[in-house]
């Protein structure tokens, strides 16, 4: 019998043909999360629901509309997936927003905007329209509270 030890690959030798294509894969999709801001609007997002106050106000004052009521039956509540699925801008140090969320209600489903600056921890709203797309007889744009510029 011939005992000479047997000499082992290193690690790199053995696994460098996954290794490069996932280190290349992993590299690009960081450039590519970088380069496109998603980083900096998932910061807007998570403080967005954290704001359940903005939200559920600028509900309130939709569910006060009456043809808003009429084309949507009666709306429910705003839930925390329709917040991460929207669209939220912040600006003027976190004081100023600008958001798109979905609503549904029982007759229909809209996007809601929202416009609203933060003045001594309270919700201004300069804007609040609900967008009606689907089905395409109903599509309007129903100013709850119109742009004050």
């Amino acid at each position: 019998m011939n005992n000479e030890l047997i000499k082992q690959k290193s690690w790199w030798k053995k696994n460098w043909k996954w290794l490069v294509p996932v280190s290349g894969i992993i590299l690009i999709q960081i450039v590519f999360l970088i380069s496109s801001g998603v980083a900096g609007n998932s910061a807007d997002i998570v403080r967005a629901y954290s704001e359940t106050e903005l939200y559920e106000n600028a509900l309130e004052k939709v569910k006060s509309d009456e043809r808003a009521s009429e084309l949507l039956g009666e709306i429910k509540p705003i839930d925390k997936l329709a917040i991460l699925e929207g669209v939220v801008k912040y600006s003027n140090e976190y004081k100023t927003i600008n958001s798109s969320i979905r609503v549904v209600g029982t007759k229909g489903r809209g996007r809601m905007d929202i416009s609203a600056d933060l003045i001594h921890d309270q919700w201004n709203y300069k804007k609040i329209n609900i967008r009606i797309k689907k089905p395409i007889e109903k599509k309007q744009t129903i100013q709850i509270i119109k742009n004050i510029e």
